[in-house]
């Protein structure tokens, strides 16, 4: 029997949010739950605070509802193998079991971007989209999520992909663009569009979708960029993450 029901936990720098999921709409079932990072965010603390949102939640979901959580790290079956914007012990940790262990039942350990992008591919913005959809987040650094007629390739790392002569996320990051002062337009010209452009030549996508929390503010550059591929910000903005963790977790 398909499960209509998964609890999604979201792990980011500054704050750990989680709420149920229905996976036939992709929308919450009750408002979301979020408690800030801890300063130290070894694997220790930031498993008892995923144990605590959990708690909050699980006596008002079926007994057998699947768990999901996302890390800003490569996941690599179940092992965390890099470590953004939380503690550097991440490393090679156990990241699967260690959250598995804590909440006393099994849960799936997944990418943060990988999550959002199955998110706007089954709910969101790239919803029935066939083909190849790159789903981008600018924020802090660049996530990156590819996924193929719905389904995903997962750890894809191309926020770091070399760019004239520098990882891309330290030059087109939206963390950037606020750091040394750009405005939108310069933005736009000088940073994303040699970013995509490199992207799309690489890769001819179908799709691009742009999610973090810049792209509220979409209007302000994705119509500045000259691209043959359709670009157009994510729908679900930082539910994504949840979202998308509760449903991988289903599957």
């Amino acid at each position: 029997m398909a499960h209509t029901v998964a609890l999604g936990i979201d792990i980011g720098g500054s704050g750990i949010k989680g709420a149920p999921v229905d996976l036939r709409t992709g929308e919450f079932l009750q408002p979301r739950l979020k408690i800030a990072t801890p300063a130290e965010s070894t694997p220790a603390a930031v498993a008892a605070i995923v144990d605590q949102i959990a708690d909050e939640f699980t006596d008002d979901l079926p007994k057998d509802a699947p768990i999901g959580v996302t890390i800003p790290g490569v996941v690599q079956h179940g092992v965390v193998r890099t470590a953004a914007n939380i503690d550097k012990s991440w490393i090679d940790a156990e990241g699967e079991k260690i959250f598995s262990d804590a909440l006393g039942r099994k849960c799936l350990l997944v990418n943060d971007a990988d999550a959002a992008g199955v998110a706007e591919q089954r709910y969101g913005a790239a919803k029935g989209q066939q083909g190849l959809v790159i789903l981008t987040t600018l924020g802090t650094g660049i996530g990156i999520a590819l996924l193929h007629n719905g389904v995903l390739i997962p750890n894809c790392e191309l926020g770091h992909m070399e760019l004239n002569g520098h990882d891309a996320e330290t030059r087109a990051a939206s963390s950037v663009k606020d750091k040394e002062g750009l405005k939108y337009d310069e933005w736009a010209a000088e940073r994303l569009q040699p970013y995509y452009k490199r992207l799309e030549d690489l890769l001819w996508p179908d799709l691009f979708v742009v999610g973090g929390g810049v792209s509220r503010k979409h209007e302000k550059f994705l119509p500045l960029l000259k691209l043959r591929t359709p670009i157009i910000p994510a729908a679900l903005e930082n539910q994504a993450g949840i979202v998308g963790a509760a449903a991988l977790a289903a599957d």
